[in-house]
Order: C-alpha cells, then structure tokens, then sequence
C-alpha cells in the first residue's frame, strides 16, 4: 500500500467495558483497499469486541471511527451497512432450508411488478454474483444444507458482495473446514482482494493467518500487542505475541 494511501477503515484509541471491566482499552487497527488483516489472540483478549464496535453489535465507549477518512457513528449494524460494512459470522446465518438464491435474497428479496417474489429474478442474479466469485458452483437448486462448508461460505460471501459490501469482517472463515474447502475459502479472499474490499479477519488458527492475510494484529488483555507484516515474521513470531505480549522487531 502507498505510504500516503487513506485507510478503508480506521479505528483509532477504541475503549469498551462492560460491568468495569476493560475489554478493549484505547486500540488502534486500520485496514486498507485490497487487504487482509488477521486480528488474533487468546478467547478475551478482546479481537471480536473490538470488531464488533465497527459491525454496529456493540458500542464503543471512546475512541473515534473512520471510513474512508471520514469520521462516522456507527450505532447499529443498519448504521454499519450504510459504509458498505458486512460481517460474515462462523454461523453463517444462512436458512438450511433454503437454496442459495433464496439466502442470498432472505429480508430483501425482488419482486415482480405484480408485488409477488420474482424467483427467476433471483436466480439469475445469484449466478452472476457467483461466477464472479467462486465459477465452479453448480447447486442453485438445493437447499444450503446440502452444501459443502465451502460452498456455504461462498453463499455468505456472495450475499455480501451483492449488496456492495466494501469492508468484510469474517469470523473463522476456514474453521472446521477440510484442506480441499479450506483452498476454496482461500481462493474467495483473494478474488475479493483483487475487487478491492478490505477484510478484516478474526482467527484462532495462526496457519490460517500466515496463508491469507497480509498484516497480522494481535490483542491480549484488552490491549493491541502489535502488527506485523506477515510476509516478514514466522509462526513463532506471532505466537510469541499472542503468548507473552512479546513483539519481534519488526511489529509496530
């Protein structure tokens, strides 16, 4: 990225307690057009409050937001949709009895001029959105239930870029996912890469961060330990931050 280049996104001295309890304490992460940033750390260290606060789940209690280089109040997640935010969770939230045009639609479905739900419509739409993004998937017309964790994950993903997601926030995208799915999860982030969205993804698995993102943040205690570009770090690198808060000497 260009040194002078305005992040996608910029949370900047972000603090949220809850009962007194500092979970995130004056935390600064900025995301990029076209990047992935790994947020890792123990369960607690506070990554998914932290990304939360941008999601519109929770509220932050200082700290400022920034889209685009513009100040925002993000308050819910419709205020979160509205700066082109979507976040896929491990859930997915996907409809198991639905077909992927049905969950890809669920809540904003077309409509003829008739008022009555344009199923054709959808389809077609689905299609278009999914060969851009995954060319290989072929079952539009079964429900998500009988898909693969891959092609599940590819339904999610394709829901949010139709709806001009800009800035993705993925929750384990590859978790319990099989090698061979795990690449399809894989070759998804980069293909978004290539159309320019920044993603922000929050990981337990430091393999998993080494192979798809491109900066790694790690959280404990509440606290950002550091960043590091993850084509100059090892394994041991990261896992030393994330264990004792240690930080090689390339992290900033």
């Amino acid at each position: 990225m260009a040194a002078n280049a305005t992040p996608l996104v910029e949370l900047r001295d972000i603090s949220i307690s809850f009962g007194g309890i500092k979970a995130v304490d004056r935390v600064t992460v900025d995301l990029y057009p076209g990047e992935v940033v790994g947020l890792l750390g123990h369960n607690g260290a506070g990554k998914s409050t932290l990304i939360k606060c941008l999601s519109g789940a929770y509220q932050k209690d200082s700290g400022e937001i920034f889209i685009n280089g513009e100040k925002v109040d993000i308050q819910n997640p419709r205020d979160a949709r509205r700066y082109n935010i979507e976040t896929i969770y491990q859930t997915l939230a996907l409809a198991d009895n639905l077909n992927a045009a049905s969950n890809l639609f669920l809540g904003r479905e077309l409509v003829t001029a008739a008022g009555f739900v344009d199923d054709a419509q959808m389809e077609a739409e689905t299609r278009k959105i999914m060969a851009r993004l995954n060319p290989n998937f072929r079952k539009f017309n079964v429900p998500v239930s009988a898909l693969s964790g891959g092609q599940r994950q590819s339904v999610a993903i394709a829901r949010a870029v139709y709806f001009n997601a800009r800035i993705l926030i993925m929750d384990e995208p590859t978790a319990a996912l099989g090698p061979q799915e795990t690449q399809m999860v894989a070759e998804l982030i980069q293909e978004l890469k290539r159309q320019g969205l920044g993603i922000f993804l929050i990981e337990h698995d430091i393999h998993s961060v080494m192979k798809l993102c491109d900066r790694a943040v790690v959280m404990k205690n509440g606290q950002r330990v550091g960043a590091v570009n993850v084509a100059e770090v090892s394994d041991d690198d990261i896992l030393g931050m994330i264990i004792m808060g240690k930080k090689p000497a390339s992290a900033v």
